[in-house]
């Protein structure tokens, strides 16, 4: 059975219970969130041909520092990163490196930053120079799954309404949706309940209420959805080599509908393509 929970008074743990925040939460996952949006924002510019997931990584800790908040991955359960940095057939959780990025790369950027007990998570991907036309497709269908996911978030639908929205879309457009990863709840935690999955069916999962933050990830791969993780612990890889590619916002469930608190105050949710119209 679902417990929802007062996230006022709730222990700072997770539980297993969904927490339902007040207007003073939602509040503080603006400032927060907006924060997180900024610094990606300002990627868009630094990420070219030639430099390295480490110089976007070093932006992403300067960045939070300037702004008085610090990056909630850095020495999270062992992480030793800013950022997490994913390129081509990387899935998720990519570790910054040395290596300079290569005309016609993909890069998921996933920034996490935390102040004064809130935690704002966001990704986006960014296309290195001029891309092939098969990896400029994924990347428009990505992050349409996120926003037709983000359409069927509502009180009343359950959050399997999210999954079959981007599944439903996703498969449609010939890709994939990985099962291995999911969104999670967030605000006074990193990763809270419930998980979002971003495949299923409507009638799956616990019921959304007013007051539930979230995050919605999907990940889309042009091959089949298996994943594998290497030896170092985090990179998850497509098993098959197929091209991946990721968008991520987060989200509180309003009393008609829900709030996106990481969207671009520059539109610039989906860097280096057309703005939509």
């Amino acid at each position: 059975m679902v417990t929802y929970v007062d996230a006022a008074t709730a222990p700072l743990r997770n539980d297993g219970s969904i927490r339902l925040y007040n207007e003073e939460a939602f509040a503080a996952m603006r400032a927060i969130c907006a924060i997180t949006s900024a610094c990606l924002d300002g990627l868009a510019d630094l990420v070219k041909p030639g430099v390295s997931t480490a110089e976007i990584d070093r932006f992403v800790l300067e960045f939070g520092l300037d702004h008085g908040v610090v990056p909630a991955t850095l020495n999270y359960r062992g992480y030793k990163y800013s950022s997490c940095t994913s390129i081509n057939h990387v899935v998720c959780h990519g570790m910054p490196n040395d290596k300079p990025l290569r005309e016609g790369d993909i890069v998921n950027v996933d920034v996490t930053y935390y102040k004064d007990g809130w935690h704002g998570d966001s990704s986006r991907m960014y296309p290195v120079g001029t891309i092939k036309r098969n990896a400029e497709r994924l990347l428009e269908v990505t992050y349409e799954s996120l926003l037709r996911g983000i359409a069927a978030v509502k009180p009343g639908a359950r959050t399997g309404a999210i999954g079959a929205a981007i599944q439903t879309y996703a498969e449609a457009e010939r890709c994939s949706v990985v099962r291995d990863f999911c969104g999670h709840g967030v605000g006074r935690l990193f990763h809270d309940t419930p998980n979002i999955l971003h495949y299923g069916h409507p009638e799956d999962g616990p019921v959304l209420k007013e007051g539930m933050i979230f995050t919605i990830e999907p990940m889309l791969n042009l091959g089949k959805p298996h994943v594998k993780v290497l030896n170092d612990g985090w990179t998850a890889v497509t098993r098959d080599r197929s091209l991946t590619a990721q968008y991520e916002h987060c989200v509180g469930v309003t009393a008609d509908g829900c709030e996106i608190f990481t969207l671009s105050a520059a539109g610039q949710d989906r860097p280096g393509l057309p703005p939509l119209s």
